[in-house]
């Protein structure tokens, strides 16, 4: 993505799951933060089927270089079929914060 700061979006099953797919993200700076949200109610069609589902939202701010990487670990350790990952550009805010998300998320230099 070209946006320098990207907002990610995905729903998981149970804290649990969002919680550790959270602190994964984080750990490998693939992520600067994660906001947990429990008690999102996600009406959907799945398989021809309408579904009704309690689930708990994340937020997750990373930069647009590490999106790819991102994507890939999310989805490799995600527990649903088709994981929700939406990516939205940041085209503004509070430029220290922003500075933070992309020092936080920044490769890990070369040994």
């Amino acid at each position: 993505m070209d946006s320098p700061i990207v907002l990610v979006l995905s729903t998981f099953p149970d804290l649990e799951a969002a919680q550790h797919a959270a602190r994964v993200l984080v750990a490998d700076s693939l992520a600067a933060c994660v906001n947990i949200l429990p008690g999102v109610r996600s009406i959907y069609a799945w398989k021809g089927e309408l579904c009704s589902d309690d689930e708990v939202l994340v937020v997750i701010k990373t930069s647009g270089e590490r999106l790819a990487e991102l994507t890939e670990k999310l989805v490799s350790m995600h527990p649903y079929e088709l994981p929700e990952l939406v990516a939205l550009p940041v085209t503004g805010g509070h430029h220290p914060y922003l500075e933070w998300v992309i020092a936080a998320t920044a490769r890990p230099a070369e040994p």
